[in-house]
């Protein structure tokens, strides 16, 4: 790397959230918070409106309720052992659907109910946080 590469990585940031288009914005919010555990940070129209946004614990997922779009998306999530161990305890705890597949290497896969997709490497999988050396 170059000295202007090193200050451009320093001065510049870049801050994404994924928009998740889907048919119902409550029924959306009722899976995200109250099956997986997220807390809704904003909501427009003082919640009444189709677009808000969920997070947890630095993860920030923008929900759009849209007449006509139903794309699908595939968001990659990345925990610690101890955050996937807490996963995994929730996920029993609250029969959310979920099964093991493959993403490159092993995930659990986790769909919302508009067919969204998250995946979760197992820990030690090539590609997660637990399997990188700094």
């Amino acid at each position: 790397m170059n000295t202007t590469t090193v200050k451009e990585q320093i001065t510049h940031r870049w801050y994404a959230r994924p928009v998740l288009f889907v048919a119902d914005v409550s029924r959306a919010l009722h899976f995200y918070i109250d099956m997986l555990g997220f807390g809704k940070d904003w909501h427009e129209g003082d919640g009444a409106g189709k677009v808000c946004q969920v997070s947890r614990t630095g993860c920030e997922i923008i929900l759009c309720e849209h007449d006509t779009r139903r794309d699908k998306a595939r968001l990659f999530v990345e925990l610690t052992a101890d955050g996937f161990a807490a996963l995994c305890s929730k996920i029993d705890e609250r029969s959310i659907p979920s099964e093991k597949s493959w993403w490159g290497h092993d995930v659990i896969r986790i769909a919302d109910p508009d067919g969204n997709e998250l995946l979760f490497p197992l820990p030690g999988s090539p590609g997660s946080d637990d399997s990188r050396t700094l």
